[in-house]
């Protein structure tokens, strides 16, 4: 039975959802760091058979489709029906024919046990209803000896590319205390957090490796603001409350504190990220 809560949030990532489709390219771009670390951690290579957790408009679904190659496969899941549908018109578009496309959630997978030889998840295992749930379905379905590894958003104070739009925002509006347990971007942005629960898991060989970037795009700050307050849903909803007068001097702020990010027409912000990995034990 699906909580009132998570319909929120599923509704939320649908409406997200043609915003990175919109984005597509320059999300790709920015993020290619991510699906690049995940790649390597995983040892992904030709003719494996991947499962991609919560794969968003498509990556890391797409790319790694192209190191498979033909005689291996992807198959992308994700729970936001708005998501499925971009992923997989991508897809078509690029005439990709190995990647495979299932609505799920991470913590009930319907495939069976030892299916594909690696699963991984790019900014998703954060918003897993349960993660140990979504852990031990990640591992029950790949091989004896698979990996699992998920990619997940180190601190906040350390990606000033979500931090200097969301602190200057949280100054207009009253914040709820947050659940640090709660579904949320930087819910797994503690050292360890995540690595605790692939151990709890019963995963093996857990490794929990820093992975420093840059977010980087040729874009001026107008189109980074557009961005942001597009794909979030917790942006969008925190602003929806606002009065339209506040607006402006909220972008000034933000456009402030920004400033230093971007230089000659190029977007660059250091960023901060965390991969977690581990096999599946011989049981």
């Amino acid at each position: 039975m699906i909580s009132e809560e998570q319909n929120k949030a599923l509704d939320a990532w649908q409406t997200s959802a043609r915003y990175w489709d919109k984005y597509r390219l320059l999300i790709a771009q920015m993020f290619a760091p991510l699906t690049s670390g995940l790649v390597e951690e995983a040892r992904i290579g030709i003719g494996q058979e991947v499962l991609d957790i919560g794969g968003g408009s498509g990556e890391p679904s797409l790319t790694i489709s192209c190191i498979v190659g033909p005689t291996g496969s992807v198959m992308y899941t994700d729970p936001v029906a708005g998501m499925v549908e971009t992923a997989q018109a991508e897809a078509g578009r690029r005439g990709l024919k190995n990647i495979h496309f299932r609505q799920c959630s991470a913590d009930d997978l319907p495939f069976a046990d030892r299916t594909f030889d690696i699963a991984v998840g790019r900014l998703s295992a954060m918003f897993f209803v349960d993660p140990v749930a979504g852990v031990r379905e990640a591992l029950r379905v790949i091989v004896e000896d698979g990996y699992v590894s998920f990619v997940v958003w180190g601190p906040k104070e350390a990606n000033p590319f979500f931090s200097t739009v969301s602190d200057v925002i949280d100054q207009f509006v009253e914040v709820p205390r947050e659940d640090p347990d709660a579904p949320d971007a930087f819910r797994f942005s503690v050292p360890g957090k995540l690595a605790g629960i692939l151990e709890n898991a019963d995963a093996k060989n857990v490794i929990e490796r820093q992975l420093n970037f840059q977010i980087k795009a040729a874009i001026s700050f107008e189109q980074f603001w557009q961005l942001r307050t597009e794909m979030s849903g917790t942006l969008r909803e925190k602003m929806a409350g606002l009065a339209p007068a506040q607006l402006p001097a909220l972008k000034h702020a933000v456009a402030d504190a920004a400033r230093r990010y971007f230089v000659n027409g190029t977007m660059s912000f250091p960023a901060e990220a965390l991969i977690v990995s581990g096999r599946r034990s011989a049981v």
